[in-house]
């Protein structure tokens, strides 16, 4: 969000501070993870369609964005054919109501004028109902009682953090301050909060700057505050580990996600390079505080464990994926914070989690907060938060 969002106001004739606590961009959500880019599907537990409706625009518009920001196409990054979602036993969404959900997807899709724009075209969105012999290829466990095809397609994070970082470096007039951990931003005169504003992070106090945007998932709520931007609502701060794998040799399985609830997934990139999670194995930290606490470093031991859970209980409900455990050629446990507006259990058909309705732009003055929602509305996001500083 906040290298999209850099890049942006670079090339408007800005110049820009750009903060990151890691050595360099890209080092911690936004370089581990899936790489899906959500059309909606996933949601299927908001049949109000409103968490489908908030998503969809910025996933369509996801590849022209990122391909004018990082100067290079993504067609090698994203995967080659189109997710599969099981539908688990104890899934919070009943077999029938994911199928009426999915089709409801599709019409929604089809008249969306940028469904062309995908990563793929589904400008004709079509949902497949996994037959029972397509569907024992898949998976032979009683927990998987159904299927889907669903042209949703996703990038290989690590790919594209590379080429932004590469983007970033080539801009100069964006000023990079890495391992600078922001603590705090405040307006250079108490009283005029649409003037010019301060930075303060472990490296010192930075500024003043015309604006400032808080891009952040870790941390975000914390310097929202010392902004005087008091959070609504309830929220979630969790952090989650998932494995990335390289084979020996190509490994063709279709990419699959168990829904709904907390499940897992695997994704093949290039039948190469695949993540594979198991949620209550990843899931480090949960909490609800503005400032949750860091998740403890694993030993050697402990990792190895988590990756050994990750793989056993995946290769139980998906031996497919047992073809890749058995040709491992490198191997990472590695995650970062996700941020969500809303709490409650993913096995509670109830939890507010299973929305993803209240993400979005909030202000005070020249201070801008911007809860990204999902990585794949991260870039349409960024260009919504230019268009407010260049009109």
């Amino acid at each position: 969000m906040g290298s999209s969002t850099a890049l942006l106001l670079a090339r408007r004739g800005a110049s820009v501070a750009l903060f990151d606590s890691a050595d360099q961009p890209f080092s911690a959500a936004s370089r581990w993870n899936e790489g899906k880019i959500h059309l909606g599907f996933l949601y299927n537990a908001d049949p109000s369609m409103r968490t489908a409706g908030c998503i969809l625009p910025g996933g369509l518009l996801f590849k022209p964005l990122v391909e004018n920001l990082i100067g290079c196409s993504l067609v090698s990054a994203t995967t080659a054919v189109d997710d599969i979602y099981l539908c688990h036993r104890d899934s919070v969404v009943l077999l029938d109501s994911m199928q009426d959900y999915f089709q409801k997807m599709a019409n929604m899709i089809n008249g969306h004028e940028n469904a062309s724009q995908y990563l793929v075209d589904v400008s004709n969105c079509i949902i497949e109902r996994l037959n029972p012999t397509e569907l024992r290829s898949i998976s032979d466990s009683p927990d998987i009682i159904g299927g889907f095809r669903v042209p949703e397609r996703s990038v290989a994070t690590t790919w594209v953090a590379d080429r932004f970082i590469d983007a970033l470096s080539a801009e100069k007039s964006i000023e990079q301050h890495m391992g600078s951990v922001v603590t705090a931003a405040r307006p250079k005169n108490a009283f005029e909060i649409n003037g010019a504003w301060y930075v303060e992070s472990s490296s010192g106090s930075h500024g003043p700057y015309d604006f400032v945007i808080n891009s952040l998932w870790e941390g975000r709520l914390e310097v929202d505050v010392s902004a005087g931007l008091r959070p609504l609502g309830t929220w979630s701060n969790r952090f989650r580990r998932s494995l990335f794998i390289r084979t020996t040799e190509e490994v063709k399985i279709p990419s699959a996600i168990i829904t709904t609830g907390p499940f897992g997934d695997v994704k093949n990139y290039n039948n190469r390079d695949f993540y594979l999670s198991w949620y209550p194995t990843g899931l480090m930290v949960e909490s609800l505080a503005i400032s949750p606490p860091r998740p403890s470093p694993l030993d050697e031991l402990s990792e190895q464990q988590v990756c050994y859970s990750i793989l056993e209980t995946l290769g139980v409900l998906l031996p497919m994926t047992l073809k890749i455990r058995d040709r491992i050629a490198q191997m990472r446990l590695e995650g970062g914070w996700v941020f969500a507006a809303g709490k409650g259990a993913l096995s509670d058909p109830e939890s507010t989690l299973h929305r993803r309705t209240d993400f979005g732009i909030t202000r005070t003055g020249s201070y801008i907060s911007v809860d990204t929602g999902k990585y794949s509305t991260a870039p349409w996001l960024a260009q919504k938060v230019v268009d407010i500083i260049f009109p």
